[in-house]
């Protein structure tokens, strides 16, 4: 049996209950259950890294967070590792905006290495558009925004750096999500659990899909890691 370390947990959709950001207390109580039987559980998600380790701080988890689809790491209130350049994915939005309509950035926390837009225009044309202008960037949707982000970077390659600070490899850890953004955790981890309410192209990459929607699916998706790998009962 593999020994895992560390729980990698998207926030929005997995731990929240709605798109208004509620925290679903049962899960957050199931998280800190595997702290304290000595797991790691980090957040890695599309929010900033600041939002996620504050909801660290205060959930009484892993004081390392991994935010803007893996482009900044907090380490502490005012210690960030930045694995991308914010500049180059301005400039693709400067692009985006001239060439086409609906193009609005997003009222969210300020992000450090990305662009965050509305859902209010084509993603496809979007990239197509990128592409033209031999641009190295790609758009997501994290199914609450649009990202732009530099080609290269994504959940994975953030939770990479993590991992290492932890000591950690990417076989030791568990990625818990519900979006295409997830994919990448689930193909760089040893193990991955999609919720219930994941499209199916995301379901088809994980190892395990739960019936679960939001934060009761990831309270779901604790519960069969702990039963089936870790070998505990989970609080």
């Amino acid at each position: 049996m593999k020994k895992f370390k560390v729980f990698a947990v998207d926030i929005d959709g997995t731990l929240t209950e709605n798109g208004g950001g509620v925290i679903h207390l049962g899960a957050l109580a199931k998280l800190r259950h595997l702290e304290k039987l000595g797991y790691n559980v980090i957040y890695v998600t599309g929010r900033s890294s600041i939002e996620a380790y504050v909801l660290a701080v205060f959930g009484g988890t892993t004081r390392i967070a991994v935010g803007e689809n893996g482009g900044a790491i907090t380490l502490a209130p005012q210690e960030h590792r930045l694995l991308a350049n914010k500049d180059k994915c301005q400039e693709g939005y400067e692009v985006l905006r001239k060439n086409l309509d609906g193009v609005q950035v997003k009222p969210v926390f300020p992000r450090m290495t990305e662009v965050v837009m509305l859902r209010t225009f084509d993603l496809k044309e979007g990239q197509k558009i990128l592409d033209e202008n031999h641009l190295s960037l790609y758009l997501s949707d994290s199914k609450y925004a649009y990202h732009i982000n530099e080609k290269g970077m994504d959940k994975a390659s953030g939770l990479r750096e993590a991992l290492k600070i932890l000591k950690a490899d990417p076989e030791e850890a568990i990625a818990i999500g519900d979006s295409e953004t997830d994919i990448p955790m689930y193909e760089a981890c040893g193990c991955s659990v999609a919720l219930g309410h994941a499209e199916e192209n995301v379901k088809s990459r994980a190892r395990h899909v739960v019936e679960g929607r939001e934060g009761a699916g990831l309270a779901e998706a604790i519960d069969l890691v702990a039963l089936d790998y870790l070998g505990v009962k989970s609080a």
